[in-house]
């Protein structure tokens, strides 16, 4: 016997397509780098996307070549997600926040071989130009000069296609899109993306026990798009047709709390420093912003504190955490609370919210010790490793590496974690991130979350430094909120009642900002730089 189904391969042009026949009186809004607002639709969407795919195709295009793009949030950059996927390219977003010399080096080791970008942010490409292959330049006019010479204007580049023009012939299983990784541990890495494997992650995430997108949200995505596919975002929206908001290069959360009250966005997905900041905004004028009833944040990118969580929930707002990684696609589990916690009390229910989630459909997951699998006990801690559809299964123009993937195929993620009899994941921390004192392991991860409920902490971050008796112990580098007196004896006193001494800090460094990744985590590679030479015979606090 077979199954009698037709074999239609997955593709992403299907999702433009819809929008354009479905949804094209839907708007995306951008707000421009003067802070104006540009308004489109998805009909624009649709239309200009192909005209982008016919123009790159006659400027010489192959299938499978490289269109880079350098670009903020906005409604070109979407043109240019959708467009250079259908033109047969592989679209691959560089992250404008990384070192000029690093893009360069990730530009040149992709092959790009065309590149999309702001006007605003050609000072930066012709930092790293000269070290590339990029042969043409595309221009988009966001602040209204003249493109020089000799790139090309992106609307003019439009003017050359009449739209008369079809799709190439797509597998499923081509290449379409690539993200390169952040890189905190060594030179960043490709990391290619299929037709199918973006269907499939689109489909799951839009589920109403994942993100749970609709048609009828109006979607903020914070998140770059040149992070991590914006997690998808674009190609969830196309899909549903959902009404787009894009912040441009206006990010801080004195520009993103009128624009979620403007625009009354339902759901805003951004990395936890974004979200930290907003809530002090919000708690310092109770009452002064009118949102929609329906908004949620979603979060990810680093572990959040349930600190956090509460304080969004005191505001009528709920905050859901993700985990993944550009290797996933990124969403590889979402912490809602299921049917089978039904019931269970506020504290567990907020315990379980800071938790890293359960996985999604077609994630497999599992944790591996050094003696093997762990089981699912909520004690048994291991590194994470996953399997699924739309989860890499290597990496760009590089052997496969052990240290990267098991014998049997499956990613090592480097994140440490115990997962519940329930399936929910709680992140310890990143492996190369543990501190290891007298003997024993402590949880960078955990220490930060519970410095973070202080009252008086804005933020923080616990490395290891090396110490003459205990080998390793764990140092806070803390950064108060405004206006706020915090005292080391304050944190040793507030962690003590949290945690068995050995495991409470002996020192601090009061700071007035945490280096951060590109992507927003904290840099912890460079606080263990900073305080690599830590004096323990001297006073257990520092100024940083």
């Amino acid at each position: 016997m077979q199954a009698t189904m037709m074999q239609v391969p997955l593709n992403l042009c299907h999702f433009l397509e819809r929008a354009g026949k479905l949804f094209g009186s839907a708007e995306i809004v951008s707000r421009m780098p003067d802070k104006s607002i540009h308004r489109s639709t998805y009909a624009d969407l649709h239309r200009r996307a192909r005209l982008l795919a016919q123009a790159l195709q006659q400027a010489g295009l192959r299938k499978g070549e490289r269109v880079a793009t350098l670009m903020w949030n906005h409604y070109a950059h979407f043109e240019s997600y959708m467009g250079a996927i259908a033109s047969g390219g592989v679209l691959h977003t560089l992250n404008l926040r990384l070192a000029p010399e690093e893009i360069g080096f990730i530009a040149d080791h992709a092959q790009d071989r065309f590149l999309i970008v702001d006007d605003i942010l050609l000072p930066l490409f012709e930092q790293f130009r000269e070290h590339t292959r990029i042969e043409q330049v595309i221009v988009v006019p966001l602040t209204g000069r003249p493109v020089p010479a000799p790139y090309i204007d992106y609307e003019a580049f439009l003017a050359r296609a009449d739209g008369d023009w079809d799709y190439p012939p797509m597998d499923e299983n081509d290449p379409i899109a690539m993200c390169y990784t952040s890189g905190t541990t060594g030179r960043p890495k490709g990391v290619v993306y299929s037709h199918r494997s973006q269907v499939l992650h689109t489909l799951a995430q839009c589920m109403p026990d994942a993100v749970g997108i609709s048609g009828r949200d109006t979607i903020l995505p914070v998140v770059p798009m040149f992070h991590a596919n914006a997690w998808g975002i674009p190609y969830a929206a196309c899909m549903l047709g959902s009404r787009i908001v894009f912040p441009g290069p206006h990010l801080h959360p004195d520009d993103l709390l009128p624009l979620l009250e403007q625009e009354q966005v339902t759901i805003a997905c951004g990395v936890p420093t974004i979200w930290l900041g907003l809530i002090q905004l919000l708690e310092r004028e109770p009452g002064r912003w009118k949102f929609d009833s329906r908004l949620r944040l979603t979060v990810g990118g680093s572990a959040v504190p349930e600190s956090l969580i509460r304080a969004y929930a005191r505001q009528g707002i709920e905050l859901v955490q993700g985990w993944g990684m550009t290797e996933t696609s990124p969403l590889a589990t979402i912490s809602k609370a299921t049917q089978c916690q039904d019931g269970i009390g506020e504290d567990e229910r907020f315990s379980l919210l800071a938790s890293q989630g359960y996985p999604i459909p077609l994630v497999d997951l599992r944790i591996a010790g050094d003696e093997g699998e762990q089981p699912w006990d909520g004690q048994a801690v291991g590194e994470i490793q996953v399997r699924g559809p739309w989860i890499t299964g290597g990496y760009h123009a590089l052997a496969q590496s052990q240290d990267s993937f098991t014998a049997d195929g499956w990613l090592r993620t480097g994140d440490v974690a115990a997962v519940t009899p329930h399936g929910f994941v709680r992140i310890t921390d990143r492996t190369k991130d543990l501190i290891k004192s007298g003997g024993e392991w402590i949880s960078s991860v955990d220490l930060e979350n519970a410095i973070m409920g202080h009252p008086c902490v804005a933020e923080a971050a616990v490395i290891a430094v090396p110490h003459p008796k205990w080998a390793e112990r764990p140092l806070a580098v803390i950064v108060a909120r405004q206006g706020a007196a915090l005292t080391a004896e304050d944190m040793r006193a507030f962690l003590a009642q949290r945690f068995v001494k050995w495991m409470v800090p002996d020192a601090y460094a009061f700071v007035d900002a945490i280096p951060r990744t590109s992507t927003g985590k904290f840099l912890k590679s460079a606080l263990r730089e900073r305080y690599r030479d830590w004096r323990w015979d001297d006073a257990a606090s520092s100024p940083g």
